[in-house]
């Protein structure tokens, strides 16, 4: 006869349930990301993507019914990095640096974003989303939302000293879409983007 439950007895604490899904669901946006860059969009299958982040199926359905559902997920969860390396970024521009230093050091580290994994997993989602309305649907919001905190994130980068300037929105969106076309030409080509000559093309137009 098995012994009665003690009624007393705490159970299971629900902070660690917590974690345990906020975990699985972390690495299952992990493995889509992951697999977004490795093999595109159209590899980016839901069985890829649940083997790659060594969960159930039916952990992975629990989070995210669909496969749309998961990779705009994916792409919030990539804004929501980009974001935070940004900031990391930031944190890295040393104090003491003239005007002109920061403008170039700053200019360095936003081309910077446009070489990394994230950069390359979000252009598969915007290409999948030109044919694919419910994709276009739900990340539009999402990137008019991301847009505006990455611009949030460009002024912190280049300082007050710098915005503060009357063409700076100009030159901000200027260097932003010119890096994002240009980056894009490294799908085609490898080589070092630190050698760019856009890199001191960009710098002579934002000082001047």
């Amino acid at each position: 006869m098995s012994s009665p439950v003690d009624a007393s007895s705490p159970a299971a604490p629900r902070g660690r349930r917590e974690e345990r899904t906020a975990t699985s669901r972390a690495r299952i946006l992990d493995a889509a990301v992951a697999c977004l860059v490795e093999s595109g969009y159209a590899g980016a299958t839901t069985l890829q993507i649940q083997a790659r982040a060594g969960v159930s199926r039916g952990r992975l359905l629990h989070h995210f019914p669909s496969r749309e559902q998961l990779l705009v997920a994916a792409s919030r969860h990539l804004a929501t990095e980009r974001l935070r390396r940004n900031g990391e970024r930031i944190e890295s521009l040393a104090g003491g640096l003239s005007g002109a230093e920061r403008l170039d050091r700053a200019i360095e580290l936003m081309w910077e974003t446009f070489s990394e994994p994230h950069f390359w997993a979000a252009v598969e989602l915007w290409t999948a989303a030109r044919t694919n309305a419910e994709l276009r649907a739900a990340l539009l919001p999402q990137e008019r939302e991301i847009g505006a905190a990455i611009r949030g994130g460009l002024d912190r980068f280049f300082g007050t000293a710098l915005t503060g300037h009357p063409r700076y929105p100009d030159v901000r969106d200027l260097l932003f879409t010119s890096m994002r076309g240009v980056g894009l030409a490294y799908a085609m080509e490898h080589r070092d983007p630190r050698t760019d000559p856009h890199l001191a093309l960009w710098k002579r137009t934002a000082h001047t």
